[in-house]
C-alpha cells in the first residue's frame, strides 16, 4: 500500500508503543565498548574525502554535492540508533566497531539528516559510543548519565581531533538531532558560548531536544533566515497535540518555524516548504507546513500519498526530514550571509 512510505517514521512510533527494551544491568564503567580513534577513518560515519550515505542526493533537479568546493564545514552529530536489545556485553553504550549498528546509522540518519549540508558544507559526522535508548526513560538517573557522559567524550574527542587536523579555519556549521542534540548544546557552551571560536560559527541546528532560552549566554536563537552565530532549534508534533512530557521541557523551549526561520507563532503554509524526504531518500514537494505552538512545531498531517491512513501525533523522527529542502537552502543562505560579514 502508498502510505508504506512512510513505514520507516510509523515503525520507529510503534515501537515507542510497546515500550522500550530494558536495560536490566546498571551501568559498569570496567565494561564499556573500546575507545575511538578518530585518526581513524571508519571512526567517522562521514568525511568529505570519503565515499558515504552523506554524498547522496534525491532525486531532485539542479542540486548537486558540493563538498569538494566547500568553503564551510558542519560537524553533525547523530541521534540515538542503539534502540534495539544489545547483543554483545555493551548493554550502556554502542561499540563503533558494531557492524550492524553502523550500517542501521550510516542508512538513516547519516542518509537522511546529514545530507541536506552537503551542498554548502564539508560534511565531518563522527562514529561516537551512543547512549542506548533507555538512557532517556530509566529512572536510574546515575546510569544515563554515565551512559550520556561517554558518549559525549567521545563527541567531544572527535571535535578536537576535526579541529586540530580538519578544520584550518574554516567557518563552522553546526547540526544535530535528539541525541545528538543533547551532546551538540554540551558542545556550543563548551567551545563556542562567548568563546574565540564562537566567531566561526555560522549556524548550529540543534534539532529534536528542547532547547530553553537561557541554554547559551551568547548564542541566541534565530529571528530571520540570514542570522548567523545563533541556533535553531524545534520539534515537530501534529497540530493540536501536546505529548504527555510538554509540561515537563517543552513549554517555553526555543522553537524555530523551519519555514520562515523566526520563533514567532506565524503560520507557514505548505506553499513555503520547498520540499522533504520520505522513505527511501523519495523527494515530495510542499510536504507539510509548519506553526510555532509555545515550544512546539505544529504541522498538518504531510501531504503525501496515503497520508489518510497515517495517524501519526509524534514527528520526531522527521524533524529534518520534512524540512530537508529549506534546511539546505538556508545553509546556503547563512553561509552566503556570513561571508558577505566577515569578507
Amino acid at each position: 500500500m502508498k502510505y508504506l512510505i512512510f513505514l520507516i517514521l510509523v515503525a520507529v512510533q510503534i515501537s515507542c508503543k510497546r515500550g522500550p527494551v530494558v536495560l536490566k544491568s546498571h551501568f559498569d564503567k570496567d565494561n564499556i565498548p573500546p575507545e575511538v580513534d578518530y585518526s581513524k577513518t571508519e571512526s567517522w560515519a562521514a568525511l568529505p574525502d570519503k565515499i558515504d550515505m552523506a554524498d547522496s542526493l534525491p532525486l531532485i533537479p539542479n542540486i548537486s554535492d558540493q563538498q569538494k568546493e566547500a568553503k564551510v564545514d558542519v560537524f553533525f552529530i547523530h541521534p540515538t540508533i542503539y534502540t534495539y536489545e544489545p547483543t554483545n556485553n555493551y548493554t550502556w553504550n554502542g561499540d563503533v566497531n558494531d557492524t550492524f549498528l553502523n550500517n542501521k546509522t550510516d542508512n538513516s540518519t547519516i542518509l537522511n539528516q546529514a545530507t541536506p549540508f552537503n551542498g554548502t558544507c564539508r560534511v565531518f559526522a563522527p562514529r561516537y559510543r551512543q547512549a542506548h535508548y533507555y538512557s532517556f526513560v530509566t529512572t536510574e538517573k546515575s546510569d544515563s548519565e554515565q551512559a550520556l557522559n561517554l558518549a559525549y567524550s567521545d563527541v567531544k574527542k572527535a571535535f578536537e581531533y576535526y579541529l586540530q587536523n580538519d578544520n584550518k579555519g574554516k567557518p563552522i556549521v553546526i547540526a544535530s538531532h535528539s541525541q545528538g542534540t543533547v551532546h551538540a548544546k554540551r558542545l556550543l557552551k563548551e567551545f563556542f558560548d562567548g568563546k574565540e571560536l564562537q566567531k566561526k560559527l555560522v549556524m548550529a541546528y540543534i534539532i529534536g531536544v528542547a532547547v530553553q532560552p537561557n541554554s547559551f549566554e551568547h548564542i541566541k536563537p534565530s529571528q530571520k533566515p540570514t542570522d548567523i552565530g545563533c541556533y535553531a532549534a524545534w520539534n515537530t508534533y501534529s497540530k493540536g497535540y501536546y505529548p504527555k512530557w510538554y509540561n515537563v521541557s517543552l513549554v517555553n523551549s526555543v522553537c524555530t518555524n523551519p519555514l520562515t526561520w523566526s520563533s514567532t507563532d506565524s503560520y507557514a503554509p505548505n506553499s513555503k516548504n520547498l520540499g522533504g524526504i520520505g522513505s527511501k531518500f523519495k523527494f515530495y514537494p510542499q510536504i507539510t507546513d509548519a506553526q510555532n505552538n509555545n515550544g512546539i512545531l505544529w504541522i498538518n498531517k504531510p501531504k503525501v500519498p496515503g497520508a489518510f491512513f497515517v495517524r501519526q501525533k509524534v514527528w520526531h523522527v522527521a524533524d529534518i526530514n520534512f524540512f530537508w529542502m529549506n534546511i539546505r537552502e538556508n545553509v546556503e543562505t547563512r553561509v552566503n550571509s556570513y561571508f558577505a560579514q566577515f569578507k
